[in-house]
């Protein structure tokens, strides 16, 4: 039976992540990176796609799970009739080679325990020729392979790794699975007590770097880590999740493969790192933007691998039969060529934030800038695909010229606020307005009381909460309030922020058939906007309803389905992290009328972190207060 979502966790070691159900079973890993083929991908097959599990034999009695505080280490403890088991999940942060480690431990009584292994390279489809030895399984597919380093007896049966052991209480087995050249020789395990404290003290010691002190500090922390686990170490690139073709609508076609950066997220991931006290991060990403965007801007592309890859071709795994039969499955993702006007005001945006929380303005970076707004000066005219990335015709869509507005916007204060840069200033403050009275004159419908999705359309969309807090129009402008009230009217589910939208059986503005589900980083944008026109009772009780909406373990997924009471959508979702946290800095409150104390003095970047709150969200007072679970 196919797993939910959200009984999933995830477990990474800063270069890739593996996806770990909660009846023991890792049923996503891709080695040696995050964009990497699988050599588990049950949770996009059956198990004949690969999997590891490790679980009481019986397949009796009841599971529990949680992280290890502020870490990524997660324990899954298994009550039978005869005892209780824990088994540690966790991947050594890296220095040579990939290796995840499965450690179990007899807590209570005796437990007999089963382990089946079938590695499949290849996204499922290539099975690998398999040697033993004591102590050591080798499996070996081309030019890679993987090896189990384990202390059981495993035999081979009907083309899987099987092993069964019985574990008393304060008795400890400790697998290996490392990840290797096939040219080479299997690197040996790490002692493992050594491994899970140095892997438990490296996420408790960052987690504690966090400067966030309000009320949902659990859930930022969370997040923050997950963004970390979603982090390239290499080059300090963030994957938008770790997974592909979880289906936005279980059964659709709506998926797409997330293993990928967007420059769509660097001003969101920025505050969200800055805001929660890492400077550091915060750099690596932008470092990792810079890089990415260099050479010729015209060829600047909306998303990059993990290492700044810019070729991305899709193409789907026609075996793989899909999470709950959704096909196809893609590998790569073809909206990589798409021409998507907002993400050079997401640019632009990110390198003035990161050069504020610096301190420095590089004049080699303002340079690339420079060239950036002659683009934007070129083409902000024209139609595009869109922040959503349809499939269908580009058109002018009204959130991509509020971003080609801030843009331009950005490019001024920078050339006001940092006097030694040179640039034409004045011709860009004549279009920044040129584009204000467009967007006011062509994206606000009056018979819909809302701006709307594109330039003569009725349509509402979920981008448009942006323009208050990209700072387009104040919060209290009449049009924009009247989009917030319409959106909250009119674009919900059950609840929650749909993006736009969409038709079970005609194509709409996306070219796309089917439904999604709820669109959770809308939803959270939501919150922000409700705050920001004084609604704060509403604005309380949608994020209480988000905090809710996260599985056991603090983890959420791209969307949620009303309909079927799931999330949907890849996972873990940075995005909706991300969003997470930048809504609890917002509402920054300790109860109904006292503001969020100041967190501990960590100089300039906790100064600028709390500049990043609009006026309306650093002091107000509402009735309510929702901690979430």
């Amino acid at each position: 039976m196919t797993v939910p979502i959200e009984d999933y966790a995830v477990i990474g070691d800063l270069r890739t992540a593996a996806v770990v159900s909660v009846n023991g079973s890792i049923d996503w890993l891709c080695l040696p990176d995050f964009d990497s083929p699988a050599c588990f991908a049950q949770l996009l097959g059956d198990e004949s796609h690969g999997f590891w599990q490790l679980a009481p034999a019986s397949g009796t009695g009841t599971a529990r799970r949680k992280y290890r505080e502020d870490s990524l280490v997660l324990e899954t403890e298994f009550d039978t009739p005869t005892g209780t088991v824990r088994v540690t999940d966790f991947m050594p942060i890296r220095e040579t080679h990939p290796q995840v480690m499965r450690l179990v431990d007899g807590v209570s009584g005796t437990v007999d325990m089963h382990m089946t292994l079938a590695v499949r390279f290849g996204y499922g489809s290539e099975i690998p020729w398999v040697t033993s030895t004591e102590g050591i399984v080798r499996l070996t597919a081309g030019p890679e392979a993987v090896a189990l380093w384990h202390g059981v007896t495993p035999v081979g049966e009907d083309m899987h790794t099987v092993a069964d052991f019985t574990v008393s209480e304060g008795q400890r087995f400790a697998f290996t699975l490392v990840w290797y050249p096939s040219h080479e020789d299997p690197p040996p395990p790490l002692d493992a007590s050594y491994a899970l404290r140095r892997t438990d003290n490296f996420w408790r010691d960052w987690a504690a770097q966090c400067t966030y002190q309000g009320p949902w500090r659990e859930a930022v922390v969370r997040s923050l880590i997950t963004l970390k686990a979603l982090t390239y170490a290499p080059t300090g690139g963030i994957v938008a999740a770790a997974t592909t073709s979880l289906p936005e609508a279980l059964g659709g076609n709506r998926n797409w493969d997330y293993r990928y950066c967007w420059l769509r997220d660097a001003t969101f991931t920025l505050e969200s790192l800055l805001r929660g006290g890492y400077l550091e991060e915060a750099m690596a990403w932008r470092d990792w933007l810079l890089r990415a965007v260099a050479g010729d801007v015209g060829q600047l592309q909306i998303m990059y691998g993990p290492a700044g890859e810019r070729r991305l071709e899709e193409w789907e795994a026609s075996w793989l039969p899909g999470y709950e039969k959704s096909a196809p499955v893609r590998i790569g993702n073809a909206a990589s060529g798409q021409f998507q006007l907002d993400v050079f005001g997401e640019v632009m945006s990110a390198l003035y934030h990161s050069a504020h929380a610096e301190g420095v303005n590089s004049r080699a970076v303002w340079n690339l800038q420079l060239v950036l707004m002659d683009y934007v000066e070129a083409r902000w005219v024209e139609p595009d695909e869109g922040i959503w990335e349809v499939r269908g015709p580009r058109r002018h869509f009204t959130y991509s010229k509020v971003m080609a507005w801030v843009a331009v916007d950005r490019a001024i204060k920078t050339l006001e606020e940092w006097p030694d840069l040179e640039g034409p200033i004045e011709r860009w403050r004549t279009l920044r307005q040129k584009i204000t009275d467009e967007v006011c004159a062509r994206g606000y419908n009056e018979d819909a009381k809302a701006f709307t999705q594109y330039y003569g359309s009725d349509q509402l969309d979920a981008s448009l909460l942006r323009i208050p807090l990209v700072g387009f129009l104040p919060a209290s402008d009449p049009r924009v309030v009247a989009t917030i009230n319409a959106i909250s009217d009119s674009l919900l589910d059950g609840g929650l922020v749909l993006r736009y939208q969409t038709h079970d059986e005609d194509t709409g503005v996306d070219g796309l058939t089917g439904r999604e589900g709820a669109f959770l980083a809308c939803s959270f944008w939501l919150v922000d906007c409700l705050h920001l026109i004084g609604r704060d009772e509403d604005a309380n009780a949608l994020f209480a309803r988000l905090l809710a909406l996260r599985n056991d373990l603090g983890l959420l997924s791209e969307e949620y389905d009303t309909v079927a009471h799931r999330l949907v959508g890849n996972f873990p979702q940075a995005f909706s992290h991300v969003s997470l946290v930048n809504a609890a800095y917002r509402l920054g409150q300790v109860d109904g009328t006292t503001p969020t104390p100041a967190p501990e003095p960590a100089g300039r970047l906790v100064d600028y972190a709390n500049s990043l709150l609009p006026p309306a969200a650093r002091r107000v007072r509402t009735r309510h207060h929702h901690r979430g679970r």
